[in-house]
């Protein structure tokens, strides 16, 4: 499933998060939240020309084509927070970054169960963990601070990248933390 986007900083934030989807992707399931800063490559490299030395020729040829390509910028160090909502109420970042983008994994249930979970967070969290029809998946979620988003959604039981599906409204709620952080 994939939605067509057309506008320029659109494509350009649909084709960050499949990035950076696959990239998280090659390290395997049962990872941590990954936070990605996004500035515009152009820009950034009229900031910093020495950071020529550092990208890959593709980038600085794509920066040179399109004036909206993003670079995603790993953040290290996280802060520590007992969930994702947590950690991304303690991120804010500088007017120079123009977006940001967050892959995590997490595991759905089919809506019609889910009054069932039981009310205590430690049962509940086991009851989910077996529970036939639960589903492990990897969201990822791209906003720009001009207020384009895209998103990923990767399904463990069907983990090959021609299986991802992308589009805008995939994960609302993550779209809606990660927005948060920049304002």
């Amino acid at each position: 499933m994939t939605e067509e986007l057309a506008d320029p900083r659109s494509l350009s934030v649909r084709r960050v998060i499949v990035e950076l989807e696959r990239h998280v992707a090659t390290a395997g399931w049962d990872a941590p939240v990954r936070v990605f800063a996004l500035v515009k490559t152009a820009a950034a490299l009229q900031r910093d020309p020495s950071l020529a030395s550092r990208l890959p020729t593709e980038v600085i040829n794509a920066s040179q084509e399109d004036p909206d390509h993003l670079t995603a910028v790993e953040q290290e160090g996280l802060p520590q927070a007992q969930n994702l909502e947590e950690l991304l109420h303690q991120i804010a970042w500088p007017e120079s970054v123009d977006g940001c983008a967050v892959v995590v994994e997490r595991t759905v249930l089919p809506p019609e169960v889910e009054d069932q979970i039981p009310d205590d967070e430690e049962s509940a969290a086991a009851w989910i963990e077996q529970h036939p029809d639960r589903r492990d998946v990897r969201l990822g979620a791209a906003v720009l601070r001009s207020g384009e988003y895209c998103c990923a959604v990767r399904a463990r039981d069907h983990d090959a990248d021609d299986n991802v599906a992308v589009g805008r409204d995939l994960a609302p709620g993550l779209v809606e933390g990660v927005a948060a952080t920049l304002d």
